[in-house]
């Protein structure tokens, strides 16, 4: 019979077996950041720290998703080689190509949509032109009004013999599935959850690797991408979003949809005819970049970094949730250094307080090298997007955060056109004249308290 003692010596011996065997794994393959706060959980807890490795400690998919990726490839390679225009590109397309899959190309047209209620009512307008298709895939799809509004349209859509497929992230929906995705398949709409918990054996799927993209496709020909949900504005109670959303047409479109027929046969096994691409609508130059674990790179993360070497003149990045790594800290820092403007946009208005101290344990560093840090007042300004020297933007899905870099899929827009980029500049510009900008003196007078919490947050930030 095992005694107290032996017991107790037992599971001491566990622990250090624990901590010796993930000294080797956690390393690999992992950013230095998060390889030390997982390090540091393993030394205090380790056999918790175990269980939650387990659950959430890799970002990656297993082999059967793995698969099924893979024999989507053959559909994206076939519309990046037709849109691909024969020559080199800038560095920036090329990086781009490189990560997400697909060229930069010309012809298209773009608007910018910040007006909320207006941007749902262009989606809505063009599913009730819709002659062949409409793909939808969002973070979050409420049976609120403006969800119903959009279900409504689809449902139209259907009914006139459009083929109408949606995909709902399984997490990011979960407080309105049960009711969103009856009144969908009410209405005839083939709608899905993205990334649902599965169980395969004794290994449970990641659960909080998340689908965060945001597409609204017309025919192949029109697309709507950006940060904006299928939600009303002031889901949250006390808080109102505001949102940003490229209303695009052209050839980019087609990769656009590659991207959704991709993770429409992941979730499904169902193919998607490919589409036609569409005629030249204008000459704007536009790429879209897909990134994820699906692509085995840190894609929006390296772009981001990339873009920030580039600078000559002037950065600007709004995200409501900014938890930069290293590689990112280190550009702006260098940037700042060699007399770069930068301008960091975040938002006042807080909707998730765990991410928002690990946030806030950033400024005091940001602000020590030069960087003007504007808090946005009154609402969650929920956009995602950047602009490089007035001639290069970014419009997307993605936050400038450990999550978005690591753990989600998401979807950028570059805009590769000076004038769409200061378009994008006159729009972060009204973004900043309703902030408050953030002083080194006024950040310092915070308490040791809330410096203690930041702090604490900070080193829980890479697990998140």
């Amino acid at each position: 019979m095992l005694s107290a003692s032996n017991l107790a010596l037992a599971y001491l011996l566990l622990e250090w077996v624990i901590r010796l065997v993930m000294v080797v794994v956690i390393p690999l393959r992992r950013p230095p950041e998060a390889a030390r706060s997982w390090l540091l959980l393993v030394l205090f807890l380790p056999v918790p720290a175990l269980i939650l490795y387990r659950m959430i400690g890799r970002a990656g998919f297993p082999a059967w998703r793995r698969e099924r990726f893979e024999q989507t490839a053959a559909e994206r390679h076939r519309t990046a080689a037709i849109l691909h225009s024969g020559g080199q590109g800038t560095d920036i397309q090329r990086l781009a190509h490189h990560l997400g899959g697909f060229p930069a190309c010309d012809d298209n047209t773009v608007s910018l949509l910040t007006d909320y209620d207006g941007t749902i009512d262009a989606m809505v307008a063009a599913i009730d032109i819709a002659e062949t298709r409409v793909h939808l895939l969002t973070y979050i799809f409420a049976d609120d009004a403006t969800g119903t509004r959009v279900a409504q349209a689809l449902g139209r859509a259907k009914a006139r013999g459009v083929d109408v497929r949606v995909l709902i992230d399984a997490l990011g929906s979960r407080p309105w599935n049960r009711r969103s995705l009856p009144l969908l398949s009410r209405l005839g709409v083939d709608a899905r959850l993205a990334l649902p918990v599965r169980f395969a054996g004794l290994r449970r799927t990641r659960s909080d690797l998340r689908n965060h993209r945001k597409l609204c496709l017309i025919d192949g020909r029109l697309g709507f991408v950006g940060s904006q949900n299928i939600v009303d504005r002031d889901f949250k109670p006390g808080i109102v979003n505001d949102e940003l959303v490229a209303r695009v047409a052209g050839p980019v479109v087609a990769a656009l949809d590659a991207v959704f027929a991709s993770d429409w046969y992941m979730e499904t096994e169902q193919p998607i005819a490919p589409v036609a691409i569409p005629a030249g609508a204008g000459n704007i130059v536009l790429q879209a970049m897909p990134s994820g674990p699906d692509f085995g790179a840190p894609g929006f993360e390296r772009l981001l970094v990339e873009l920030v070497h580039d600078a000559a003149r002037r950065v600007v990045i709004v995200s409501p949730y900014l938890i930069p790594d290293q590689a990112l800290l280190t550009a702006i820092k260098n940037a700042a250094a060699r007399g770069v403007t930068i301008d960091l946009i975040v938002s006042q208005v807080v909707d998730q307080r765990l991410v928002s101290l690990a946030q806030r344990s950033y400024y005091q560093e940001l602000l020590e090298a030069g960087v003007q840090l504007h808090r946005y007042r009154d609402r969650l300004l929920h956009a995602k997007n950047v602009s490089i020297d007035d001639a290069i933007g970014v419009i997307g899905s993605s936050n400038a955060d450990v999550r978005s870099f690591m753990l989600n899929a998401e979807i950028s827009l570059i805009l590769h056109d000076p004038d769409t980029a200061a378009r994008l500049a006159a729009i972060q510009q009204a973004y900043i004249d309703r902030s408050e900008r953030l002083t080194l003196d006024a950040w310092n007078r915070r308490s040791r308290a809330i410096r203690l919490f930041e702090n604490l947050a900070r080193l829980v930030s890479p697990l998140l």
